[in-house]
């Protein structure tokens, strides 16, 4: 299929066209950069250069006339609206990255995103395209609306068990560790060098936007805290809930490897999870512990957050609604060391 890559130039994307590359199905043939237009991708991204040595990036607007089957929108929140409203008229597979469509409602959208969503008609078109736990709804669509980061993370952690109904749906609270490129490129005080090295830093206290997110997906009430570590890439989730009865931490894991033990790129750990395992990979490493002293579930998860966080589950959703193999493009191995 003929695709575009917009937003190319960031993180995400220029990961989308590291993943592209080895994908049978997905052919580039444009990729944009507002800020970088007329620059070769090699150039920008020296580690593509073999991949795609003449590539060069054209400015945003040049997607709405290009002759394409699939679009995917690596953009900024509220950047994407009007993009998407022509690509979806004109019947190209949109593929979105960013936030704009994984609210069902334009109300929720502008509780947490502060905007008036430019779209709204579209909203109930859109699927939220966390793979695992809405296959059926992904197949067929045309509209996908990639999770972020951190609620991919948290749901894929804690879902099972609201799902099973073994924990509270009040007083759940996330702790998530993440690589800075979960930032983006721009520039700011907090991620100069001088005081990323060798710190650690709680940001979004309270109203970070993924909490929305996690809420719609779990059902419940979340107190996320997300904090910035001096790593390029990777996401550490560390999330509590109260238990109903008396789970036990064998019923715990025995449920996540019920939901999981199929799904080619969740991996069910009895060992904690950890930063770097996934790195490089679409995988998601899951384990859980019952403290029955307390009452208290603890669900772990670890992802890339520029793979399976982003780049690497978009593909995985545009996999499933296009009917191919749902592993297609995608690496089952992460790096070590």
């Amino acid at each position: 299929m003929r695709t575009a890559v917009v937003g190319a130039s960031g993180y995400a994307g220029s990961e989308l066209l590291r993943i592209m590359a080895s994908h049978d199905e997905l052919e580039v043939v444009l990729a944009t950069g507002e800020s970088n237009a007329g620059l070769g991708v090699a150039q920008h991204v020296p580690a593509l250069a073999a991949v795609y040595p003449k590539l060069v990036l054209s400015p945003t607007a040049s997607v709405l006339e290009a002759d394409i089957d699939v679009a995917f929108l690596a953009l900024p929140h509220g950047t994407s609206q009007d993009l998407v409203r022509s690509l979806v008229a004109r019947r190209v597979l949109v593929v979105d990255l960013g936030a704009d469509f994984r609210f069902n409602d334009a109300l929720s959208y502008k509780t947490w995103y502060k905007d008036e969503h430019q779209a709204p008609e579209l909203l109930e078109k859109a699927v939220y395209a966390l793979v695992e736990r809405h296959r059926s709804e992904i197949t067929g669509a045309t509209l996908l609306a990639i999770p972020g980061c951190y609620p991919t993370a948290t749901a894929l952690a804690l879902g099972p068990f609201f799902d099973a109904d073994v924990v509270e749906k009040t007083g759940v609270v996330v702790d998530a560790l993440s690589g800075v490129s979960g930032a983006g490129r721009g520039v700011s005080n907090r991620l100069h060098f001088s005081r990323l090295a060798g710190n650690a830093e709680a940001y979004g206290l309270l109203d970070h936007r993924h909490t929305g997110e996690m809420e719609m997906e779990l059902g419940a009430s979340v107190l996320f805290t997300p904090h910035l570590i001096p790593v390029a890439r990777g996401e550490l989730v560390t999330a509590y809930a109260t238990t109903k009865g008396s789970l036990s931490t064998d019923q715990a894991m025995a449920i996540l490897h019920e939901v999981y033990d199929d799904e080619p790129f969740v991996v069910v750990s009895d060992d904690p999870p950890t930063l770097k395992d996934p790195l490089g990979s679409n995988l998601c490493f899951v384990s859980a512990r019952v403290d029955t002293r307390t009452g208290w579930l603890v669900a772990m998860s670890s992802i890339d957050n520029l793979v399976k966080g982003a780049a690497g589950q978009a593909v995985q959703a545009f996999n499933v609604a296009r009917g191919l193999d749902e592993t297609m493009g995608l690496s089952r191995t992460g790096l070590t060391p």
